[in-house]
């Protein structure tokens, strides 16, 4: 893998066209799917993604996503959203050969957002867990084969999973719908079992505790997180898990407007990061890929292109050496 720089996903605005202009522009390495949630119901990371559900509509209530019975209005806002940001990537990315990072959000962040039809949170309910997650899966696979067909010139489709929600689901603290209580927290083993349906897929997770270890056993091809919330104690399972193959997208800059520093600043984490693993400096370039921290959708436009101009340039430089 030697991608350099990337970015996680979501972009301000309501322009959908110049999202990926920028984004195509500034990140020739690994050009993404922008999500733009300011656009409103459908348009947000749960939503989004419930659109490529198979057999499973969702539609809004005032607590939140929620199974429904059959498609609706919100249902529909949410395929035709993804619907232009489709033709505009067929349309910007025309002549483009390389590689392309599609985003949805993962089955577990996604169990503990969606409500069911007449009961709590789907995460309550392991059956439904279940179902939610081949449904993903399907839908996906569905969606990546559409990407492939609009713009034949990709040679690789790099899939990544958001799974803010994760630590939450692991720790059980994710609250009940009512919000009264907590719901029971998850099995490792469950949540292994869930990914390897993902296979080669990056997990994003820019909360604090990100369960490596976990990630490196279900065989991601990466984990993309904040350096800037990584403590000591997350190195040994980060060594562990470039040992086993596994690369990292290391947020680096952050996600919201703020003064850039110089290339070397932006690139200390990752550079530290790797000198106290002891891996070859070397190979940093070829397991490492720089992102900001988050998504972008809370910074101005004019920051999301400095921001991953930067992050580029950065790249570079450590590819020169």
């Amino acid at each position: 893998m030697s991608f350099g720089a990337s970015g996680i996903g979501s972009h301000p605005g309501e322009d959908h066209l110049e999202a990926l202009r920028t984004v195509f522009g500034e990140l020739p390495g690994l050009p993404y799917l922008p999500e733009l949630p300011g656009r409103g119901v459908g348009a947000d990371m749960v939503g989004r993604t419930a659109s490529l559900l198979v057999d499973l509509p969702v539609e809004v209530q005032p607590s939140g996503w929620r199974l429904a019975s059959r498609p609706g209005r919100d249902h529909r806002r949410a395929v035709d959203h993804l619907a232009r940001d489709l033709d505009g990537l067929e349309e910007v990315a025309e002549g483009y050969a390389g590689p392309l990072k599609l985003q949805v959000c993962g089955p577990w962040t996604l169990a503990a957002a969606i409500e069911l039809r007449h009961g709590d949170k789907m995460l309550s309910d392991p059956g439904a867990v279940r179902d939610l997650t081949d449904s993903l899966a399907q839908g996906v696979a569905d969606h990546v084969a559409s990407v492939r067909r609009r713009v034949p010139g990709v040679i690789e489709i790099v899939l990544q999973l958001d799974e803010p929600g994760l630590p939450g689901v692991l720790a059980g603290t994710v609250p009940t719908a009512s919000g009264f209580g907590r719901l029971a927290a998850v099995e490792e083993w469950r949540v292994e079992q869930s990914l390897r349906l993902f296979p080669g897929a990056v997990v994003h997770c820019c909360a604090p505790r990100v369960p490596i270890a976990l990630l490196r056993r279900a065989g991601v091809r990466a984990v993309s997180l904040d350096a800037s919330l990584l403590s000591r104690r997350d190195e040994d399972p980060i060594g562990e898990a470039v040992e086993a193959g596994v690369d990292f997208f290391l947020g680096v800059v952050p996600g919201v407007d703020t003064r850039l520093p110089d290339l070397k600043v932006i690139a200390k984490p990752a550079v530290e990061l790797w000198e106290r693993l002891g891996f070859a400096a070397e190979e940093l370039q070829n397991r490492v890929v720089l992102t900001p921290a988050c998504g972008l959708a809370g910074a101005s436009p004019a920051y999301a292109r400095l921001a991953l101009s930067k992050l580029r340039e950065t790249a570079r430089a450590l590819q020169a050496g």
